[in-house]
């Protein structure tokens, strides 16, 4: 039954009776700010309740799983691609889904292989030489693209959706519409109004939906659906850890618990890097989609009540067993400034037998018997003791199996206790003035109408500044 699969959290690593007070958090430590944990679960409840956090609700909404599927049932067989035009929570979510759900190398499996799904890309970067090598690769006349931005404008969604829908143009005349789907704003977006100029078929994002959110809405699930992905199972995963997490108390929410961990840990402890260390390949892409929902959403230089406070710990993507042999030197050696969540699958859907010979070198004699996925195992369990008697604190994150309905418990979980990190900080998870400030100025070099302004004020910096420091 669905039910069973599910998520375990483990953080007996990080606590103070495994690693010592000096880098453990204590229970007092956790009791002391259980009063104000469970004001942040009334609190959160109660902006849900006035439609204030509508990324919480998008695992009910029924409307939107019976458009996508309508609309991938109409486009069954019809291109033998699908790319994903987008860049940050318009494209993270995509990959991350892919890469958990589907084969390892779906891209390249035969046609048969896949089912008769086509292939998915997303191209999430507009470095010139990738965006022209990709091209290459595929046939304007057997690919749907589909062009992903909240807010219509994104710069770089926008310069290959103009590069790219001049050459459909090019290739297929006025059937070009037909290779053409949007994900954008509801109610304001430029690419919305290009959309409903030019006919195209497309899709809306809630407006209260951020787009590190978006993961749940059209953005992840259409793309998800089109490569056969069960996005109804993806969607009821997600209800059942909202389920799992309705509890005040902070023994008996998952999301609750993490956020204060990690906060507590960064702002007691001194942990001001958060390392998520999949033992999967297939939840590499998890990892990198949760950097940029933490990053963005708890990197704040003002609080809530307007004081700078700098906040937020800073988020570091790592691979097991990869960066065993990369990164996992400094973490067991260098400064005690992090903590370590692994994520690990308890059952993998293939298992690999390494030896049954007789005739073994006596050096690797030890593998007889042994399956990759015991070496796996036995690699994630090494790293984890070796961490915790060094008293670098980690906690784990289990899942019974990788399916979409345990991913989008995942998904849920990590988007709540992101949330509830917010409260622990008091700043904003919801908005980005950083990265806004960064669109500002490219818009203004670029020349874009409205920032004539503050292209004199770059223009002027610039000439100010001398190249003293450069070789």
């Amino acid at each position: 039954m669905k039910g069973k699969q599910t998520i375990q959290f483990d953080f007996n690593n990080i606590m103070a009776e495994r690693i010592g007070p000096e880098h453990g958090i204590t229970e007092q430590e956790l009791r002391d700010v259980q009063p104000i944990a469970a004001q942040y679960v009334k609190s959160l409840k109660d902006e849900r309740a006035a439609g204030r956090l509508q990324f919480l609700d998008l695992p009910y909404d029924e409307k939107t799983v019976t458009e996508v599927l309508k609309t991938t049932t109409s486009l069954k067989g019809k291109f033998k691609n699908v790319v994903v035009v987008g860049i940050g929570g318009s494209a993270l979510g995509n990959i991350a889904v892919h890469t958990a759900l589907n084969h390892p190398f779906y891209n390249i499996l035969s046609d048969e292989g896949r089912k008769g799904f086509p292939r998915v890309f997303v191209l999430d970067n507009i470095d010139p030489d990738k965006f022209a090598g990709f091209m290459d690769i595929v046939k304007p006349s057997e690919t749907l693209f589909n062009f992903i931005t909240k807010s219509g404008t994104t710069v770089e969604t926008m310069s290959q959706f103009l590069i790219i829908t001049k050459l459909l143009k090019d290739k297929l005349g006025k059937a070009y519409k037909e290779h053409i789907i949007t994900t954008t704003d509801s109610k304001k977006s430029t690419l919305l109004d290009i959309t409903k100029r030019e006919g195209f078929k497309f899709f809306t994002i809630p407006s209260g939906v951020g787009g590190r959110y978006s993961v749940l809405t059209p953005v992840g699930l259409f793309s998800a659906a089109m490569s056969g992905v069960d996005i109804t199972d993806l969607l009821d995963g997600a209800v059942f850890m909202d389920k799992v997490c309705q509890s005040d108390n902070i023994w008996e929410n998952p999301a609750l618990m993490g956020a204060a961990l990690y906060f507590l840990s960064h702002t007691k402890k001194g942990k001001n890097i958060l390392v998520m260390m999949p033992y999967s390949n297939a939840l590499s892409g998890v990892s990198e989609w949760f950097c940029q929902l933490w990053a963005e959403s708890l990197g704040k230089k003002l609080s809530l009540d307007n004081k700078i406070v700098h906040a937020g710990s800073t988020p570091v993507r790592s691979l097991g067993v990869v960066d065993q042999h990369s990164q996992l030197q400094l973490y067991m050696e260098g400064p005690y400034d992090k903590v370590i969540t692994f994520c690990v699958i308890k059952q993998f859907n293939e298992n690999i037998p390494i030896a049954t010979e007789n005739n073994i070198e006596p050096e690797l004699e030890y593998l007889k018997g042994q399956s990759l996925n015991d070496v796996m195992n036995a690699e994630f369990e090494g790293t984890q003791l070796a961490l915790t008697e060094q008293s670098r604190p980690n906690c784990t994150i289990t899942l019974d199996k990788l399916s979409a309905f345990t991913l989008g418990q995942l998904f849920y979980l990590f988007e709540l206790q992101t949330a509830y990190g917010g409260k622990f900080y008091n700043v904003n998870a919801f908005d980005q003035p950083g990265v806004e400030a960064g669109k500002i100025n490219t818009f203004a070099v670029l020349g874009r109408r409205g920032f004539e302004q503050r292209k004199k004020e770059i223009d002027a910096l610039c000439q100010r500044v001398q190249k003293k420091y450069c070789i």
